[in-house]
């Protein structure tokens, strides 16, 4: 079975089976959430410097940020699905 990768922005993926949930970074838990990632050593940066627009969290706790809004994240996400079926 082949796994579908989705795009993050900038040439970073990941394997679309393992995301949870596609969030906005704006709210004071989504901060809480990145910042203990950080300290527990789970947050994958995939910002290349620029400003984080959205956070994906993955089925294995990691926390990856990206540079891309979420909901063109979750735009591409959809399409993958759709295209799975």
């Amino acid at each position: 079975m082949e796994q579908a990768l989705l795009n993050i922005g900038f040439g970073s993926t990941v394997v679309s089976e393992r995301v949870v949930a596609i969030v906005s970074p704006n709210s004071a838990p989504m901060k809480r959430l990145k910042d203990e990632a950080r300290e527990d050593r789970r947050l994958i940066d995939a910002t290349h410097g620029r400003r984080t627009r959205s956070i994906i969290i993955l089925d294995s706790n990691h926390v990856v940020l990206s540079a891309i809004q979420a909901e063109t994240i979750s735009q591409r996400f959809a399409l993958l699905k759709e295209a799975s079926e």
